[in-house]
């Protein structure tokens, strides 16, 4: 076998050049194609994730907003609670010393009130005791007055003046000339010896006394 014929070198490099120019070509082609699908896939990414992040920060802001909202409501809640504990301490304060103060005012109240009662009972017993006695008067003054208009009817019979003797529980004893015909007043003095009770007309010695009162004739009543 001859292998001494020529190999055409040149024609052979050719199209091996030309095989690898095609397969750059097409891996050129893919590698570009790939690169501007992944470049417009980033792009895609990359807006999205912007509008994402904007949409953050919207909500960032709006949560910020709302923090110094709330913080500004806070602090108002706080002052006002503040206020609040105060003039509730305050009116319990003033409760109290109101408090205080009405019951002082009920004590002394009450104790003027027990004094009140207390002197309303002194009077009424007064009373009681003053009434009794005018009571007692009043039926000693009509026993007198009665008593001594029957001796002036019974003397009126007589001649001449008369000592009236008077004596009473309460008082002393009045002795004095009594006038039957009404010419001569009354005269008379005041003992302050202390009487039996008893009432005396006489005309001698006034019994309770012992003083001379002028005549003889002596009446006396138990």
């Amino acid at each position: 076998m001859d292998n001494s014929r020529d190999l055409n070198m040149d024609c052979v490099v050719a199209e091996i050049k030309a095989q690898y120019d095609d397969i750059a070509t097409r891996s050129r082609a893919e590698g570009e194609s790939w690169y501007r699908i992944r470049c417009e896939e980033m792009k895609a990414t990359v807006i999205r994730h912007g509008e994402t992040l904007r949409r953050t920060k919207e909500e960032i802001n709006e949560l910020n907003r709302m923090i110094q909202r709330l913080t500004a409501e806070v602090e108002n809640a706080k002052c006002q609670n503040s206020k609040l504990e105060a003039a509730v301490t305050q009116s319990e304060q003033q409760g109290e010393s109101a408090l205080s103060d009405a019951r002082c005012k009920l004590a002394e109240l009450e104790g003027a009130l027990q004094k009140a009662k207390q002197d309303m009972a002194c009077l009424l017993k007064e009373y009681q005791e003053v009434m009794n006695s005018k009571l007692g008067l009043d039926i000693e003054i009509a026993t007198y007055r009665r008593l001594l208009e029957g001796e002036e009817q019974r003397l009126c019979e007589g001649i001449g003046a008369v000592n009236v003797c008077v004596s009473s529980s309460r008082g002393g004893v009045v002795c004095g000339d009594l006038c039957v015909s009404g010419s001569r007043p009354v005269t008379g003095s005041a003992c302050s010896a202390p009487c039996s009770g008893n009432l005396a007309v006489s005309t001698g010695m006034c019994a309770p006394c012992g003083q001379g009162c002028g005549s003889g004739r002596s009446v006396r009543f138990a």
